[in-house]
């Protein structure tokens, strides 16, 4: 399996969003009659769609706004809103930074020591506010930001890194034990990231109830630029979603798996959950509405570290409400608005009923998709995100 790229080393393809597309179905579907909801440990979300762990992106009062439509964000425990008291100031020099100053201000404005206090706040914040509180962290910290979480009242737990595996090998520190962690916790907890069969069947055997496909493809990310990393999304989201279904065969436990990064439009959502995503995580396309912190810029989990950052931070404006990115009404033929109804719409078309139908969709290897009659719009450069 493979193609040769040298003297005895074979290379594997890989495929992302703009390498496939989906076959219409001999059966189609009244799109307002589909289903779009998935499940997180026998909880019902009505949207498949959750907003990154990402500090221009997730603040208590987006979280709440997307609770409110049915979905699910994440907070960064990590971050500023459990940095600082008052998170606006330290914003707002943020977006304000020219771009050579930008990492290093992010830098210092990271160092500043994280509080447990804050971290009691901010989900308080959120679940006063309709809730559900999510929160993340990084390994290092999972075992006592998860305590403080839950008892503070969160919800889900989520501990994410540039790349996690059931197996890490350490003699400096103490390596995180995500069995022995899911036994201590009593809320769902949510692992990642990870792009391979492998990590994923042992992530789930170690108990875990969700898991974060994806390394590197995030807007924001640069670290397939700085560390060489990275897996194609379809080709990482059908991978573990063929560890999902040989665990499920094995246990009889369904474990969710999230594709998280790499989606700008709705065509992007659609093919990541017709490649074997439960639900997609998405950073930039929320960083566009007006409820996000960042008030039009993004920047990379990663970004803050002091000595070796893998991202950056970028402008991607403000092109409307939480409610309008989801739900439309569009006022941009570009894709990046009203998203479930891309989802409803797609399913529609292949005949898909709900998510797991939606899974079985014929995809083709099609990378003419994007270009095929589009000369006047690419002339004129329409018709793709800007």
């Amino acid at each position: 399996m493979g193609m040769w790229v040298g003297r005895g080393r074979k290379a594997r393809v890989a495929y992302g969003f703009d390498d496939i597309a989906l076959v219409p179905g001999p059966v189609t579907v009244n799109s307002s009659e589909v289903d779009i909801s998935w499940e997180l440990c026998g909880r019902r979300f009505d949207l498949p769609i959750i907003a990154a762990a990402m500090d221009g992106v997730v603040g208590p009062k987006l979280a709440i706004e997307m609770a409110r439509h049915g979905g699910l964000a994440v907070l960064n425990l990590e971050g500023i809103f459990s940095r600082y008291q008052n998170p606006a100031e330290v914003l707002e020099r943020i977006v304000s930074a020219s771009q050579e100053e930008a990492t290093r201000i992010i830098q210092s404005i990271y160092s500043e020591p994280i509080k447990e206090e804050l971290i009691h706040e901010r989900i308080r914040e959120i679940k006063k506010g309709g809730g559900p509180a999510a929160v993340s962290s990084i390994p290092q910290r999972a075992e006592r930001f998860a305590q403080i979480a839950q008892e503070a009242g969160a919800d889900i737990f989520a501990v994410q890194s540039t790349v996690t595996t059931a197996r890490h090998v350490a003699t400096e520190y103490k390596t995180l034990d995500l069995a022995k962690l899911k036994k201590s916790l009593a809320v769902p907890l949510i692992v990642g990231n990870h792009v391979t069969y492998e990590a994923c069947l042992e992530l789930m055997q170690c108990g875990v109830d969700g898991v974060l496909v994806g390394v590197g493809p995030g807007a924001a990310c640069t670290s397939r630029e700085v560390l060489g990393l990275g897996v194609p999304q379809v080709t990482a989201t059908a991978d573990s979603a063929a560890a999902r279904d040989f665990y499920y065969k094995q246990t009889g436990r369904y474990v969710p798996i999230i594709t998280d990064g790499g989606m700008t439009t709705g065509g992007d959502v659609c093919k990541a959950l017709a490649s074997g995503a439960d639900a997609v995580m998405i950073g930039s396309a929320f960083a566009r509405a007006i409820e996000a912190p960042g008030r039009g810029y993004h920047w990379g989990m990663a970004t803050p570290h002091s000595n070796l950052p893998r991202g950056t931070r970028i402008r991607v404006g403000v092109s409307g409400s939480l409610e309008q990115i989801l739900f439309g009404p569009a006022f941009t033929e570009d894709g990046t608005l009203n998203l479930v109804g891309a989802i409803r719409t797609c399913m529609g078309s292949v005949g898909a009923q709900n998510i797991r139908e939606l899974q079985q969709t014929e995809l083709i290897i099609a990378p003419a998709i994007k270009t095929e009659g589009k000369v006047f719009q690419q002339a004129q450069k329409l018709g793709r995100p800007r």
